[in-house]
């Protein structure tokens, strides 16, 4: 049985993965010019909430986990910068940015199938040298502060703003507080940040968990 904190990263990119699905599909809404662009921004702000978050909880404590932290977390960086940068290709497409407007949708969520793929091996990659020094009650605690950091992320890929130490602490906060300026001012859409639900499990969260349970009989 997967832990909490395997399981909250395991649980979220199946909910990212969703997501990418419904906004790359890109409906065709006449007379509602917003509801293809509603997936757009929930993609954007759900991944980029988990990001933050795993900047702020999981990358000081892998830094300290072992000699080699450093490096690791170093090696991450770049992956979840190529998120971001993909990430920010897409806001710029769907804005109409002349930088990104030559680029066809099918090569920008390409980009961001590529690297969300990465980004989640890198992160149970993170998660798998951690529990090597953690009971499942820490991870469970971890679990639970990934999630608070979700909540009070910002919504918007932000790959050149420092993601570790102090700098990067400052700047989630002041992001966070922009992000939520614009994003109360364009009336977009922000979903809250899932996390895997306690108790017992459903069907579908066994299955999404790949940890199914049968009964007995």
């Amino acid at each position: 049985m997967p832990d909490a904190l395997h399981s909250h990263i395991l649980f979220t990119h199946d909910h990212l993965a969703a997501r990418l699905d419904r906004a790359s599909a890109m409906p065709h809404t006449p007379g509602q010019p917003r509801k293809a662009a509603e997936h757009i921004d929930s993609l954007l702000a759900a991944t980029a909430q988990h990001l933050a978050g795993v900047d702020a909880v999981l990358l000081p404590r892998v830094r300290h986990a072992a000699a080699d932290g450093g490096r690791v977390v170093h090696d991450y960086l770049h992956t979840a910068r190529d998120l971001e940068l993909a990430l920010a290709h897409v806001k710029a497409r769907e804005y109409g940015s002349v930088y990104d407007v030559g680029r066809s949708w099918k090569a920008v969520w390409n980009d961001v199938a590529v690297a969300l793929a990465r980004q989640r091996e890198a992160e149970h990659a993170l998660v798998d040298r951690l529990a090597v020094g953690l009971d499942p009650a820490a991870l469970g605690r971890l679990s639970d502060r990934l999630h608070a950091a979700e909540l009070a992320a910002p919504s918007r890929p932000h790959p050149y703003a420092p993601h570790t130490g102090l700098p990067g602490m400052v700047a989630r906060r002041v992001l966070h507080l922009v992000d939520s300026f614009w994003d109360t001012t364009e009336s977009r859409m922000v979903p809250e940040p899932v996390r895997p639900p306690h108790g017992p499990r459903g069907r579908m969260t066994q299955y999404l968990l790949a940890d199914p349970r049968f009964d007995e009989e």
